[in-house]
C-alpha cells in the first residue's frame, strides 16, 4: 500500500520541528535565538531543559530549569541581573569556541570567554550542567562552576562559588543573602546587604567547633550528592529527609534568606522541602526589616514600625523604618522609648556589661553619643547590650529582653 505524499511530508516536517525544539547540542556557527521559545537544548533524559526564560514581558535570560517542575524551576542563569530584549537576542557558539549572549542591538551581555582551535560544542548534561566540549572530550567550560542561587547534586560549592539568592519573590535578580565559606573556611548564611554584611547562620556567639565545624580544612570544598546528603570539608553535613537514590533534588538560597533542600514529586511536578538549618528562625534572618524595623509574626513574618516610625517603602520591608521626630543624641533632651520582648540583632558596643542594674546601662546609653538604643536582659543576670546601630529587629512574646530606642523629648 502507497503512502500518500502528503503525509510523508506532513511526517518529515513533524520530525524537523521536533529536532529544533529538543536539541542535543550547540554546533560552531549556531545560534539560539529568543524569538523562538521552542528552540532550546535538552539533557539525555530529559530532566533538564536550557533557552530563553521570559523574566518579564520583554525581557528574557538565558536559563537552565527543570523541564518537568510547575512553572519550570530555574537552577541557572547567565545573565540574571542583565536580561536580553525578547527580539533579536541571541546565543552563539562562535567558531572560536566562546559562547557568547547578544542582546538586541548586538551587544555583548555575556560570554564564557574560551577560545579553541579544537571544534567545540556547547551540551546540557543530565546533571544539570552546560558544557562546552572539545575534540577531545574535555570540558573547557562549565555552568556548575558559576553558580546563581542553586547547588545541584554533584555540583561543587568551592572558595570562589556563592549560591546569591533572588531579591525577591517572583524576580530574578541577584539579593542580598550568601551561602558561602568565608574567611575561616567555614560555610556561613551572609547577609550581603547595600551598606553592612552580618553572619545569621551559624550563630557567631560561641566558636565555630561549639557547632561542630572546624576551621583547620582550607580545601573549601561541599558536595551534594545524588543520594541527598551534603558533606563540606568544615564538618557541615546533612541528609534530605527522604535519603536515597531515586527524587531529583535542588538546594536552593531562597530569597528569604533561608537556605532549603528541596525534592520533586514527579507525579506532580512540585517541590517538597526535605531539609532547612536548624535555628534559622525566620525573623532571625538579617536584613529582613532594615533599619529600626521589627519582625514580627502576623502568622507570617511581617515588617513593622516602633511607634512614630514609618515604613520607608510599604512594598519593601528590608527598607527600614523611618521616625516622625528628631533622634536626638543630646543626653539633656533624650528620652527612651520601651518596646518590649524586643531584640536588635548584633551591633553592641565595648559598653556592653554583665551584672549592672538596668538604671545604670540606662545612664551609660543616655551619655553616650554612639548609642541608638540599648537591650536589658530580663533573667536576673544584669546584661546591658548598648547598641551602635539598630538593625534586624525581631519581637517574640517568649523573649526575656526589652529594648530602649532612644529618641529626642517634645517639651
Amino acid at each position: 500500500m502507497e503512502v500518500p505524499k502528503f503525509l510523508i511530508i506532513l511526517l518529515l516536517a513533524a520530525t524537523i520541528a521536533s529536532s529544533e525544539a529538543r536539541l542535543s547540542s550547540l554546533r560552531q556557527g549556531s545560534s539560539l535565538t529568543v524569538e523562538k521559545e521552542s528552540d532550546f537544548l535538552v539533557s539525555p533524559n530529559g530532566t533538564f531543559s536550557s533557552g530563553f526564560y521570559k523574566v518579564d514581558t520583554n525581557a528574557s535570560c538565558y536559563s537552565i530549569w527543570f523541564t518537568n517542575s510547575v512553572n519550570k524551576t530555574v537552577v541557572w542563569m547567565a545573565n540574571r541581573d542583565k536580561p536580553v530584549s525578547g527580539r533579536v537576542s541571541k546565543l552563539t557558539l562562535h567558531r572560536n569556541g566562546n559562547l557568547v549572549l547578544t542582546d538586541g542591538v548586538g551587544s555583548i551581555v555575556w560570554s564564557t570567554n574560551t577560545f579553541s582551535d579544537a571544534g567545540v560544542e556547547a551540551r546540557l548534561l543530565e546533571t544539570g550542567n552546560l558544557v562546552l566540549i572539545n575534540q577531545e572530550k574535555r570540558v573547557i567550560w562549565q555552568s556548575f562552576d558559576s553558580p546563581t542561587d542553586t547547588l545541584l547534586p554533584s555540583q561543587r560549592l568551592v572558595k570562589n562559588t556563592t549560591l546569591v539568592s533572588v531579591k525577591s519573590q517572583g524576580t530574578y535578580l541577584s539579593g542580598f543573602y550568601n551561602f558561602k565559606f568565608v574567611d575561616n573556611n567555614v560555610l556561613y548564611l551572609v547577609y550581603n546587604g547595600p551598606l553592612l554584611s552580618s553572619v545569621y547562620w551559624p550563630k557567631t556567639d560561641g566558636t565555630v567547633f561549639d557547632i561542630g565545624r572546624t576551621p583547620y580544612n582550607s580545601s573549601r570544598l561541599a558536595v551534594l550528592d545524588e543520594a541527598g546528603q551534603f558533606i563540606s570539608s568544615d564538618n557541615l553535613m546533612f541528609n534530605a529527609s527522604d535519603y536515597g537514590i531515586g527524587p531529583k533534588r535542588r538546594l536552593t538560597m531562597d530569597y528569604d534568606g533561608i537556605l532549603r533542600l528541596y525534592s520533586i514529586d514527579e507525579s506532580t511536578g512540585l517541590w517538597e522541602m526535605s531539609w532547612l538549618p536548624d535555628g534559622v528562625d525566620a525573623c532571625l534572618v538579617h536584613g529582613l526589616c532594615g533599619a529600626y524595623g521589627i519582625c514580627t509574626y502576623k502568622p507570617q513574618p511581617t515588617c513593622s514600625c516602633p511607634y512614630g516610625f514609618s515604613l520607608n517603602d510599604p512594598s519593601d520591608g528590608s527598607k527600614g523604618c523611618s521616625a516622625s521626630f528628631d533622634l536626638s543624641n543630646d543626653a539633656t533632651k533624650s528620652d527612651f522609648m520601651v518596646l518590649p520582648n524586643t531584640d536588635y540583632y548584633g551591633y553592641d558596643l565595648d559598653t556592653y556589661a554583665l551584672g549592672i542594674s538596668f538604671s545604670a546601662c540606662r545612664n551609660a546609653c543616655l551619655t553616650d553619643s554612639r548609642c541608638k538604643g540599648f537591650g536589658y536582659a530580663l533573667d536576673g543576670k544584669g546584661q546591658c547590650f548598648p547598641k551602635s546601630f539598630l538593625l534586624d529587629g525581631f519581637h517574640m512574646p517568649i523573649l526575656s529582653k526589652s529594648c530602649m530606642l532612644k529618641f529626642q523629648k517634645v517639651f
